[in-house]
């Protein structure tokens, strides 16, 4: 007896990894779609602007990944009970912060973020303007100025 409880410990022990391995998909709608069409395709089109977490570049529409798997039943699930898709984006970033969207929102972290290229454009022009203003001047005056010889 003492012998046969031993090869069970041992075949349980063994085999323990191997059905854990097996995933088990606890999200119903990581695969399955929404039977309103037009429901799915709001589920789609928001997916589609949310970075999988674990893949980073990918969306969760692209990604194979489980936690994409599960944002995508997610979403589903939320369309599905009549949330808009503004308010799943705003519920995933208040979750798992502004990465997870493709589409940042303008906040106090995240200015600078928009305003930093408007700067950048801002001295581009204006030092393009001071090196056109200072030819026109120069052509202006004629030759032997700015180290031309006459």
């Amino acid at each position: 007896m003492r012998r046969v409880l031993s090869v069970l410990a041992a075949v349980a022990i063994l085999g323990a990894p191997a059905l854990a391995q097996q995933e088990q998909s606890t999200a119903p709608f990581a695969y399955r779609q929404l039977d309103d069409p037009a429901k799915e395709r709001a589920a789609m089109d928001l997916m589609e602007t949310l970075r999988c977490l674990q893949c980073q570049g990918q969306s969760i529409a692209d990604s194979d990944a489980p936690i994409a798997g599960s944002m995508r039943s997610l979403v589903r699930e939320r369309i599905k009970a009549g949330e808009t898709p503004e308010e799943i984006r705003s519920w995933l970033i208040e979750r798992y912060g502004d990465y997870v969207s493709y589409a940042p929102q303008l906040t106090e972290l995240t200015w600078p973020l928009f305003a930093v290229p408007l700067v950048f454009l801002l001295i581009a022009v204006l030092l393009l303007r001071r090196r056109f203003t200072l030819r026109r001047e120069a052509e202006e005056h004629g030759p032997g100025h700015e180290g031309e010889e006459a």
